[in-house]
């Protein structure tokens, strides 16, 4: 007594897939068939795509400012008080933007 069905040759397959379509009433059986091929098309999208979609950020390439290995403490702490007083200025003019958006806005 066999379980499986006997294994049959891809003609026999095509003989019997034209023979289902050639009796009867084909809406339902085309319909069956247009929706199988577009759920497959459409897995087999997905497969190709996703692999590019979240995959890792390329690396980012920062560059640093090469100082002189000469350098004497003066000139360290000239530049620290440089960077010191252009991060102030900074500070004080993004203070005046929000200073500005506050009297537009009638924030007290």
């Amino acid at each position: 007594m066999a379980i499986l069905p006997p294994t049959s040759s891809p003609r026999a397959a095509m003989r019997d897939f034209a023979a289902v379509f050639r009796n009867g009433d084909n809406r339902d059986r085309i319909l069956g068939l247009t929706l199988a091929i577009l759920v497959t098309i459409i897995i087999l999208i997905v497969f190709f795509v996703d692999p590019q979609i979240n995959t890792a950020p390329p690396p980012k390439i920062t560059y640093v400012e090469a100082y002189k290995p000469g350098r004497t403490d003066a000139d360290i702490i000239a530049d620290q008080k440089k960077d010191e007083a252009e991060r102030l200025a900074n500070a004080k003019e993004r203070q005046r933007q929000f200073q500005i958006l506050e009297k537009r806005l009638g924030i007290e």
